[in-house]
């Protein structure tokens, strides 16, 4: 049987199988049961059916054949449901009821109504077979009303001005259009929110009331919008008077503290736990004295405190001190001082397995501002089983990081510009990090860097981030035995691009749009653009000063040569929303470096591309694949022996590249709606993508970018998913599977035909790349979504 007929025969009987598994799950119902297999709505136009859908109630709603599967699997016992014992995995079978049938049936009709419908009937029909019913919602609609005239009421005239200034150069309603309850709603509450903004504290929607007369001939409607006075007569404006800031402590009480005045702002505060300052956090109480009352003040208060990640609870409260005063009061309640979090992740693939653990520290008070101080200790490190001796002997590398943040949410600029932070909390970041890595044997690297950070937002969904400073020193060595065997091999190049020290010194931009929306089922484009200088101010003072030279002709500051470089990436995403929990996203992400001046030969190891990993080409283990076609065969030494061990001391080494180009398709979609306490989902996705060289290098063997072949290079990766959603965060599971890989030439890239002979294909394989071994799958573990 050919390779081909093999897939076909296996995707067949797969599909056989969840076929008969649908089609026998109703021979477990009782004689006078029958499980919903489908539902229809006959006569509902196209671009109202999924809207529709909804009104439909869920326990007569088609099963998810997977779920039914599985909840069949350990709920059945002697051709029978079980009545006792019940296992919660799965979905139970949904079963035709003719009372939630009727419902649903009128639930969908008064939704038509609401779209214009007003003379809609709608009678479902029922079809059954073998314990089995479809159901098929029959709406007979005639023709839609449309509007003909609005008419607008309001008893108080200031209203009127508010509703010509603020809502009708937007409004949704129009005359002429076909009648919609939901613009009627939008309307409505566009109308609330501009009332409520201009100082009306006690304007409630029920004021605003809505009539819609349709006697009049043909299907038209009149609409009478009316905005009513309360039985006092009047709507009373506010303004504002003393503003004060409670701090109170754990247990939420409110006690007698001493006051502190702010004379400037003439805000209050009394603090309880003696540990914030006024001015810090009043740069996010909105509401401030003398100012007329406003809701969207009040909002964004409540939405920058929260995002000071300092306090768990906030609230406003408003006290009516006369006629047309109020008195407020913030109160907050600290999170605690302190925190610390752990967290990890284990990964293996190709015979080599591997974890990472983290350690956070958090401070969340240090200067009595709110400010956030980190310090994060994280260690990695990969098993080689391949190498001799102990467990401990088999490290074959290992890396350890320690970083101190700094977060101060506001900007600390020396001049007086600043964000106000309407759209979201501007911060400014400092930030420390040392690195020390070890590969056995091979190379060793240490590297500290230092930055700091402004971001703030320029709209609600247009974020930047401007980083004025970047510095770096890294001090990379090989070991010296096999630095002598690089040079002896032919590898000059390589060994000079990464046993060396240097200087970076440069600056560092972003811009992000959409990323608040990155948790929402909805249809939304996500942007992201990284542009990386590194160097031009020191090769200006070099062009003033002179700064000496090292024996391969580069320039030095303090002895350390220093880096010149342009990097620039970009991410692109669109998220599709496909109804309930199903979602479709694409990505497409590049990026480029190029080195120039003071290093255009050599780029170094950290600021270089790579491809592989749990972001991205998920079938690959991190710096495996590529660049371009370049296969780790090509590495050779002066006998076999030597080979094997050059080839193992290369790897994730000799991965990297200047250009990368990478898509990637995700279908996202829930398979339980409670799995020990979590929801969990399922993804299914197709990885593609691949990183090279900008020009010949004497390691990589055809891994330069050319125009005419680098599609063929392009690696190709499938794969399915778990997302463990628990509400805070989500844990991720990933295995990927190879389909093309372009380390291979012409139809050998196709790895995924030798699945089913792999031993064979792993022994070839390993013969001519000993002792690295071929994986077909990659399993990655973590948490967070991939993008």
């Amino acid at each position: 049987m050919t390779i081909k007929r093999r897939l076909l025969f296996f995707a067949s009987i797969t599909l056989l199988l969840l076929k008969f598994a649908s089609c026998r799950s109703a021979k477990y119902l009782d004689d006078n049961q029958a499980l919903v297999t489908e539902v229809d709505m006959t006569g509902v136009p196209k671009e109202l059916k999924e809207s529709a859908y909804a009104y439909v109630s869920n326990e007569i709603r088609p099963n998810s054949v997977l779920n039914l599967t599985i909840y069949n699997l350990f709920n059945t016992q002697k051709g029978k449901y079980k009545t006792q014992k019940i296992r919660q995995v799965g979905e139970a079978p949904h079963l035709l009821d003719s009372s939630l049938v009727e419902l649903s049936g009128d639930q969908i009709q008064r939704f038509l109504n609401t779209k214009g419908y007003f003379t809609a009937n709608v009678r479902p029909q029922l079809l059954l077979n073998k314990k089995k019913a479809k159901i098929d919602f029959v709406a007979e609609l005639r023709d839609p009303f449309f509007v003909q005239k609005i008419k607008y009421d309001f008893d108080e005239p200031a209203f009127l001005e508010i509703y010509n200034e603020k809502v009708a150069p937007l409004s949704g309603l129009k005359e002429g259009m076909q009648y919609d309850a939901s613009r009627l709603a939008e309307e409505r509450e566009k109308l609330y929110l501009s009332i409520k903004n201009k100082g009306y504290f006690d304007f409630l929607r029920q004021y605003m009331r809505v009539g819609v007369d349709t006697t009049m001939l043909g299907n038209h409607a009149d609409l009478f919008i009316k905005v009513a006075n309360p039985d006092s007569g009047f709507h009373r404006r506010y303004h504002i008077g003393q503003v004060s800031l409670h701090i109170l402590t754990g247990n939420g009480k409110k006690l007698a503290v001493a006051q502190e005045r702010d004379p400037s702002t003439g805000l209050i505060l009394a603090d309880q736990t003696s540990r914030f300052r006024l001015k810090p956090i009043a740069r996010y109480m909105y509401i401030r004295p003398g100012q007329v009352y406003s809701l969207e003040n009040e909002t964004l208060s409540y939405d920058r405190l929260y995002e000071m990640n300092g306090f768990r609870s906030v609230k406003i409260h408003y006290e009516k001190a006369d006629s047309n005063l109020l008195d407020v009061s913030y109160e907050l309640i600290p999170r605690p001082l302190m925190a610390n979090q752990v967290e990890g992740e284990y990964t293996f693939s190709s015979g080599m397995s591997g974890f990472n653990i983290g350690n956070t520290f958090s401070h969340r008070n240090v200067f009595g501002g709110a400010e956030l101080l980190e310090v994060k200790l994280r260690y990695g490190v990969l098993f080689d089983p391949r190498l001799s001796g102990n467990l401990a002997q088999k490290i074959f590398n290992n890396d350890f990081q320690v970083g101190v943040n700094l977060v101060v949410p506001r900007l600390l600029l020396p001049f007086g510009v600043r964000s106000s932070g309407r759209f979201g909390l501007p911060r400014t970041t400092f930030s420390s990090s040392l690195q020390l890595f070890n590969q056995d044997g091979t190379y060793s690297n240490r590297y500290f860097i230092n930055t700091l950070n402004y971001s703030w937002w320029k709209s609600r969904n247009l974020q930047h981030s401007f980083t004025p400073l970047v510095l770096e020193y890294r001090a990379g060595r090989f070991n010296p035995d096999f630095k002598a065997r690089l040079i002896e091999e032919g590898y000059q190049l390589y060994v000079e691009s990464n046993d060396r020290q240097y200087f970076g010194l440069g600056a560092q931009y972003a811009i992000t749009w959409n990323a608040p929306k990155l948790q929402k089922l909805e249809d939304f484009s996500f942007v992201r653009g990284i542009v990386d200088l590194s160097g031009n101010t020191l090769g200006v003072l070099n062009s003033l000063f002179h700064f000496s030279q090292n024996a391969a002709g580069m320039n030095t500051l303090f002895g350390v040569a220093y880096l010149q470089y342009a990097k620039a990436e970009a991410d692109y995403r669109l998220y599709r929303y496909l109804g309930g929990n199903r979602q479709l996203v694409f990505r497409f992400n590049a990026g480029v470096i190029v080195p120039y001046g003071n290093n255009s030969e050599l780029l170094i190891f950290e600021k270089s591309l790579f491809a592989g990993g749990m972001n991205g080409m998920r079938a690959w283990q991190a710096r495996t694949l590529g660049p371009g076609g370049y296969n780790r065969s090509s590495i050779r030494a002066s006998d076999e022996a030597k080979t094997e061990q050059l080839r193992l001391n290369l790897r994730n080494l000799d991965q990297l590249g200047e250009l990368k180009l990478e898509s990637n398709v995700e279908y996202r979609f829930r398979l339980l709606d409670n799995f020990l306490g979590a929801k969990m989902n399922g993804a299914t996705f197709v990885d593609m993508g691949n990183i090279w060289r900008l020009r010949p290098n004497a390691l990589n063997q055809d891994g330069e970018f050319k125009f005419d072949r680098f599609f063929s290079q392009i690696a190709l990766g499938t794969g399915f998913g778990l997302r463990f959603d628990m509400d805070y965060f989500t844990m991720r599971l990933d295995a990927g599977l190879k389909l093309k890989d372009p380390q291979f030439t012409g139809a050998d890239q196709w790895v995924v035909k030798h699945l089913f002979d792999a031993k064979d294909f792993k022994d070839k394989y390993r013969q001519t790349n000993s002792p690295d071994r071929y994986g077909f799958f990659q399993y990655n573990f973590g948490v967070g979504l991939p993008f």
